[in-house]
């Protein structure tokens, strides 16, 4: 007997020091919550398509009492079975903020910095991260991942304008770099006329790398008269438009410092109004083929259905 407690408690002891690190492991992902990116992690199936939803009614309301039976997906028009879904999710947020500090938004930067200090101040929760890059002839990350809003805060307040503009490019690392191997829910928010003078990638290859990604952009536009002057020029717009609706996002014209932070402020409501859909594709070639995405809904006549509009499909 004696022999067998001596070993019980060698074995206990190896399977305490085993998990000891676990443990600690876990403390340091935060706390325990179902929404966790810890959790998140370990539950997400690689060959899972995430599709995040925006729902609105004919006045532009958000509808967040949709079940998941009243939603379709369809994959290059093929009917696909929902494998995971929820509504209002609390899915980690991943956020960059990326500004035009172009020598054309100088008249107005101080009112950008003011509203993107309060956007963070608002969405930020202990399990959201954001990060802020400003670009003019290129892209700079001046404040990596954090949860913590003074930290954007200060950043952002050193924000000056002056020269080119690398929008593509700025897209393009922000979505290879940061947000590529990023779990939960990842979004980029831009601040900018649309027009690019400086970027080595051209805008396909950034709304590629978006789409690889799973990021949804939203585009705040400053081609617009009132807040940032007289004037506009649509083939920027064209190009915030385009980004925006290929991943679900959407596109914001301030005309006044009020709109600016309503701008904000909406998308921080719709970050916390969508549905989550995933499903594993019928299509089980590893071909690295774009396939487009549709969602109906049934059952539910006279609402607006917002979702990116496709994926790369993985390459063997």
């Amino acid at each position: 007997m004696k022999f067998g407690r001596k070993v019980l408690q060698g074995v206990l002891t190896v399977f305490v020091a085993g998990l000891v690190p676990i443990l600690l492991w876990a403390q340091s992902q935060g706390p325990f919550s179902s929404d966790s990116r810890a959790d998140q992690a370990i539950r997400v199936r690689v060959d899972l398509v995430n599709v995040l939803i925006t729902v609105t009614d004919d006045k532009n309301r958000f509808v967040t009492d949709l079940l998941q039976n009243h939603f379709q997906v369809l994959e290059d028009g093929k009917p696909q079975q929902i494998v995971n879904f929820s509504r209002e999710n609390n899915l980690p947020l991943s956020i960059a903020l990326l500004i035009d500090t172009s020598t054309s938004i100088a008249p107005k930067l101080e009112f950008e910095q003011q509203a993107a200090s309060n956007f963070f101040f608002s969405v930020l929760r202990p399990q959201d991260r954001a990060l802020l890059m400003e670009f003019d002839a290129r892209p700079e990350l001046l404040q990596d991942f954090t949860n913590n809003p003074n930290d954007l805060a200060e950043q952002i307040k050193k924000l000056r304008a002056g020269g080119g503009t690398a929008l593509y490019d700025a897209l393009f690392d922000v979505a290879e770099q940061k947000l590529l191997n990023e779990s939960g829910r990842k979004t980029a928010i831009i601040i900018s006329d649309g027009v690019d003078t400086s970027s080595k990638n051209i805008f396909q290859q950034a709304l590629e790398m978006a789409h690889r990604a799973e990021v949804t952009v939203y585009c705040i536009s400053t081609n617009r008269g009132g807040l940032f002057g007289v004037g506009g020029n649509r083939e920027g717009d064209r190009a915030l438009q385009q980004m925006a609706e290929e991943t679900g996002g959407r596109l914001f014209f301030p005309f006044k410092k009020d709109d600016l932070e309503m701008a904000f402020q909406e998308i921080n409501r719709e970050l916390r109004s969508q549905y989550y859909v995933g499903y594993i594709s019928s299509n089980g070639r590893k071909d690295g083929s774009y396939r487009t995405i549709q969602v109906k809904l049934e059952g539910r006549k006279g609402l607006n259905v917002r979702h990116r509009k496709g994926y790369f499909a993985p390459s063997s």
